[in-house]
């Protein structure tokens, strides 16, 4: 089973929950150009680091979600989550100047769980939903919609797990 990006989660409201994720390690790629055709092309050179092009040459294991931001600027920028064994201290560089291993600080998020497939106005969709249900509660967002994809894409649509996330300019508490 492939392993899957801890959290823990702080409060639910009924089309979204907000999640508090520990800080973890990543290694990522910015693209260019539409959001579906970015995604495609950074995961080539994403997919060979784990495969053990990187200063270790060993392989690592995948994990899910594939993350993916986008910016006004028409940037993408695609990251693979790595093991929670690993920190950003203990990523091995990677050979491809594309690619760069960061961590990304605790923090919490708000997050929506869909099915379906993935497309650009799919997810735009999903992120308003998210952005107007936020705007409900009352919470703050603080930076850029992330896109998350759980599945392979091979695998048929109705059963894909799809998440769009928030990060949120403060932590809630729990109820």
């Amino acid at each position: 089973m492939t392993e899957e990006l801890d959290y823990a989660v702080v409060r639910r409201f009924g089309d979204f929950e907000v999640r508090r994720y520990p800080e973890f390690a990543v290694v990522e790629c910015v693209e260019r150009g539409d959001f579906g055709s970015a995604g495609n092309r950074a995961f080539g050179p994403l997919f060979r680091f784990i495969s053990g092009d990187n200063s270790a040459g060993r392989s690592i294991a995948m994990t899910a979600p594939v993350l993916q931001q986008s910016s006004e600027a028409g940037e993408h920028r695609v990251a693979f989550v790595m093991p929670a064994a690993m920190d950003a201290a203990s990523v091995p560089e990677p050979r491809s100047g594309r690619l760069r291993a960061r961590a990304v600080a605790e923090h919490d998020m708000a997050v929506r769980r869909f099915s379906g497939s993935w497309s650009e106005r799919r997810m735009a969709e999903q992120a308003r939903a998210l952005e107007d249900a936020m705007r409900r509660e009352g919470l703050m967002p603080s930076g850029e919609v992330t896109f998350a994809r759980f599945d392979p894409p091979w695998k048929p649509g109705f059963l894909r797990r799809n998440e769009v996330m928030i990060a949120l300019r403060e932590p809630v508490r729990v109820r």
